[in-house]
């Protein structure tokens, strides 16, 4: 695959602090992006708890896991490829209906107490589609926003919009629910969403704003579009070793680790249900956002694969050593080092494989992986909890790392022939 000029381009720019928030756009797509990804959490909050409270039910809690994350394994390149093909400014907006329509849903449930397990499990799996629908073409905007010189910096700032909805929207949540109840807490919570689908109406970007003619998209073709797409990208070793790096992260660590937190909690001494307890749930989203502030501010850590696989290195070893932890300032810091290290490669990852993905497929391209990034972590929980449950979780996530540490080094042996062809 002869590679585009445009991303050599843009890594040979000088770094500037917080690049991608030059552009007017993608200051309003910030602030937008980040209520809408605190409105989803707001949304788990609120009707995890309800759901806890009226079944009881761990299969269904379970199930809320799964339909969140199994649509991306599934449908993720399919989304990519309506992105490809259409304007993804209209395809977000329909995933923002979705996320409002699936609020306004719990909330009527809610309110006339007619809620029943299969309304549940239908608006969960809605749920999982609008996140689908969002995030490949969410992708693929801010590309249109930034162009290639600064999407690094705007692949992290995107990433640090979904690491505040993750700290900042189970507060909001429970705020919102003490304040007006579950449901009208819901129903509120689909105003949230707003903003986004308001400024996408009018914002100028997308296929019809861009100065490059691009070659006409092919059309939507099911399965044999995955076969394509990897077809397509099996000849540059950048996307296929960051492609593999994110699947391989998700699926044998993803974030199950975060599930198991009150039995780590437990073990260091720290089982109740207090500020030392949260602290270690927000370690890690504290990491991330102190991670994006270092690396935006002083235009730091550009994106190489090289470099994208050393950060994943070293964020094997930093949960290995929080999974054998017994300190709990060790294990507390341990967590705020991976969540630092996790933004860091993930967002290099992401942002070398929107460079170099083809521009008449690049939809289809951050699709597939979204589908390893995000889809895989539908089966974290098997190599971290079920066999949690035969060997322990300390061993069982130490054992997860260092699998993972392994396939990190045999992919560095794979990847650094890209770079020096690159260059």
């Amino acid at each position: 695959m002869t590679p585009a000029p445009g991303p050599a381009g843009a890594q040979a720019r000088p770094p500037e602090s917080f690049a991608a928030l030059r552009h007017q756009g993608f200051r309003a797509y910030f602030v937008t992006y980040a209520l809408a990804m605190t409105a989803d959490n707001v949304e788990h909050v609120i009707s995890y708890w309800v759901l806890f409270q009226k079944f009881q039910s761990p299969a269904l809690a379970g199930f809320a896991v799964v339909s969140h994350w199994l649509p991306f394994l599934l449908f993720s390149v399919y989304s990519g490829a309506l992105a490809d093909r259409f304007d993804p400014r209209r395809i977000i907006q329909v995933g923002m209906l979705l996320f409002m329509g699936v609020s306004l849903a719990w909330g009527w449930l809610f309110l006339t107490d007619s809620l029943e397990i299969w309304h549940a499990m239908l608006l969960l799996v809605l749920h999982g589609f609008a996140g689908v629908l969002w995030t490949p073409s969410s992708q693929v905007l801010i590309h249109d926003i930034v162009g290639p010189a600064h999407l690094q910096s705007a692949v992290r700032l995107a990433a640090t919009a979904r690491w505040v909805g993750l700290l900042f929207g189970p507060a909001v949540g429970a705020g919102i629910m003490l304040a007006l109840g579950p449901a009208y807490g819901i129903l509120a919570n689909a105003l949230i969403y707003l903003p986004l689908l308001l400024w996408l109406w009018k914002a100028p970007y997308g296929p019809r704003f861009r100065k490059a003619q691009a070659a006409l998209p092919r059309a939507v073709r099911g399965l044999a579009d995955i076969v394509q797409t990897i077809r397509d990208i099996a000849g540059d070793r950048t996307i296929v070793s960051m492609t593999l790096l994110a699947g391989g992260a998700s699926l044998l660590v993803g974030n199950a680790y975060h599930a198991q937190m009150p039995e780590f909690a437990h073990d260091l001494g720290h089982a109740h249900a207090d500020f030392t307890y949260s602290m270690l749930l927000a370690a890690d989203a504290a990491g991330a956002l102190f991670a994006a502030f270092v690396l935006e501010s002083r235009g730091l850590l550009r994106a190489q694969p090289r470099t994208a696989l050393v950060l994943a290195i070293l964020w094997c070893c930093a949960i290995a050593g929080f999974a054998v932890a017994r300190a709990y300032p060790l294990a507390l810091l341990l967590l705020f080092v991976a969540g630092f290290l996790e933004l860091s490669f993930n967002a290099m990852a992401q942002t070398l494989v929107q460079l170099h993905a083809p521009a008449p497929v690049r939809g289809r391209v951050i699709g597939l992986f979204n589908m390893a990034a995000l889809g895989m972590r539908a089966f974290s929980g098997v190599t971290i909890g079920l066999l949690g449950a035969l060997i322990g979780i300390h061993w069982s996530l130490a054992l997860s790392a260092l699998t993972l540490l392994s396939v990190v080094v045999a992919l560095a042996a794979f990847a650094p022939g890209v770079a020096r062809a690159r260059t």
